[in-house]
Formats: C-alpha cells, structure tokens, sequence
C-alpha cells in the first residue's frame, strides 16, 4: 500500500538525507593525510624476470601508486560529488584545493621521474601537447588537390612543401609504415 497523496510524512525525519562524515575541515584533512599515507604505503606491484647466470626467476618490484581524487573519494567511503559538495562548504574550499594540488602534484613529480606512465599523467592532468598546423601567416591551409591526383612539389612554395612533407611524415609514421 502507498503513501496516501499529500502526505507529509517525510517531514517527520530528524534529518533529510545521509549526516556529513566530516564535520569540520580538519576531520576531512586528517582523513586525507591518512589516504597519502596509505597510498605511500601500498604501492603497486610489477613482475619484472630477472636473469642472473643463466638462471631466470620473477620478482616483484614496488611501482609508485598515482594518488587521484577517485581514489580519495574510494577510501573516505564518498561518492565524487560529495567531494564536490564539501568543496562548497564553507571552510572546507581550502582543504579540498590543497588535497587536489597535493594530488595534482605527485602525479606530476612522479611521471617528470618516471615512476609513473608519463603519457597517462599528461593526459590525466590535461598536459598532453597539441599541435595545429596552418598555412602563411596562419590562414587555413588550403586544399585544391583534385582527387587522384598527385601534388606538383615544385608548384608549392617552400613553405608549403615543408608542411605537406611533414603531414605526410606523421600519417606515414601513424598508419605502421
């Protein structure tokens, strides 16, 4: 049996919705502190085989962990928006930018040593390098190749050459030529 219509039973709750798990800023970034810890504490794992005098064997070598905010949200028992709700908090917007830059930076520092992927961080942490080719004085390049047709180099400037020359490098190198 339903609610009748119009009820006001949920007004009966002592709270609407599940109670904050941190309080204060400072219980968050004791818990934080405990997530670095167990993250410096747990690293990961690589089999690497090692070979000495003929004989091979696999050992376990420690990898550096890569601290992310998901993680954190996974170990303080929290979903990503709740992150994002303490974040609005007031006095809980400093302890979060500090947790993030502290993430944000041993991620960096770990894939600069390469500890970590270095491709994945960068691209993780919105550092992966973009290029955009363009023709004099950065006009649009401009295509009046008609189709099956093959390009007069010698018609080009120098300029252009080099750039279609370049073009033609990277789609050779990118198709596993």
């Amino acid at each position: 049996m339903s609610a009748p219509k119009g009820n006001l039973f949920w007004k009966i709750r002592s709270s609407h919705g599940r109670n904050p798990i941190f309080n204060n800023p400072e219980e968050l970034w004791e818990a934080c502190c405990e997530y670095f810890e167990w993250v410096r504490k747990n690293p990961l794992s690589a089999a690497e085989l090692v070979k000495y005098q003929g004989e091979a064997k696999v050992k376990h070598v420690p990898k550096m962990r890569a601290m992310t905010v998901l993680g954190l949200c996974i170990f303080l028992d929290i979903t990503y928006q709740s992150w994002e709700n303490y974040k609005g908090k007031e006095g809980f917007f400093e302890v979060c930018t500090r947790v993030e830059n502290i993430i944000r930076t041993q991620k960096f520092e770990g894939a600069a040593a390469e500890l970590l992927n270095h491709a994945i961080i960068a691209r993780d942490l919105g550092l992966a390098e973009k290029k955009e080719y363009s023709g004099p004085d950065g006009r649009p390049i401009e295509h009046n190749v008609k189709a099956n047709r093959a390009i007069d180099l010698n018609k080009l400037s120098k300029e252009e050459a080099e750039q279609l020359r370049g073009i033609i490098a990277k789609a050779t190198i990118g198709s596993g030529e």
